[in-house]
């Protein structure tokens, strides 16, 4: 499956780079890890594809019908390094937090099918 140009849609995403330790400073000044560890994410990275609308028989098709998930992005890039730890930026800029979280990834010879969830995240 092929996407028109026309119908693609400019968003962005970040892959996961891994988690550091959380560190609290004490009455007296001194830095004590926490047993909490917080999520790090690489850059973000623009990437253009044809993004479905918020629900539909086809997009239910794809994944099966007990998948959580708001969208359904298609990509004609199969070798795209999206997965299900990737965070997504759609219809908002980088500079905000992060609105979608990768549910699934179905990656075929020709294309990509990623399976997007709605997020609310503060920063």
């Amino acid at each position: 499956m092929r996407c028109l140009t026309r119908n693609k849609v400019l968003f962005y995403y970040a892959l996961y780079a891994g988690r550091k330790p959380v560190y609290e400073t004490d009455e007296y000044g001194n830095q004590i890890q926490t047993s909490e560890y917080a999520v790090e994410y690489g850059a973000p990275v623009a990437c253009r594809g044809n993004i479905s609308p918020a629900s539909g028989v086809t997009a239910t098709e794809v994944f099966g019908g007990s998948e959580g998930y708001d969208s359904i992005i298609m990509l004609d890039d199969p070798h795209t390094p999206i997965d299900e730890y990737s965070v997504l930026w759609i219809e908002v800029k980088p500079s905000e937090s992060y609105n979608y979280v990768v549910k699934k990834v179905a990656r075929s010879l020709n294309s990509v099918a990623i399976a997007v969830s709605k997020v609310n995240v503060r920063k």
